[in-house]
């Protein structure tokens, strides 16, 4: 499996042995993913091959649109991936809008 930091070049979801769908990753070997999937009891295992590797956040991105992820489960749980991963803004910039909300109540 890919580290957190690792571009993949495969995304989809599959579901785990407890029922709950989720989404998955893997650098280059589709098939090796789809035999240790299987080896772990999952099921529904859909995956793409993405045609260049990217991010993770961009890969789940990348397969929201596809039309095999077009299924209310699916597209529940690539938007939870989306808004759990989305990059957050740093903490300087977070403190300067804050400094600046501030300053326009104050003027106002």
């Amino acid at each position: 499996m890919a580290q957190k930091d690792d571009k993949v070049g495969i995304c989809g979801i599959s579901r785990q042995p407890d029922g709950k769908l989720k989404v998955r990753f893997a650098k280059k070997d589709i098939v090796n993913r789809i035999k240790v999937l299987n080896r772990e009891g999952h099921t529904d295992i859909e995956l793409f091959e993405l045609g260049t590797e990217m991010e993770k956040y961009d890969a789940v991105k990348a397969i929201s649109t596809m039309p095999q992820f077009q299924n209310a489960h699916a597209q529940s749980v690539i938007a939870e991936y989306l808004e759990e991963k989305a990059p957050k803004a740093p903490k300087a910039a977070k403190a300067e809008a804050a400094a600046t909300t501030e300053a326009e109540a104050q003027t106002a």
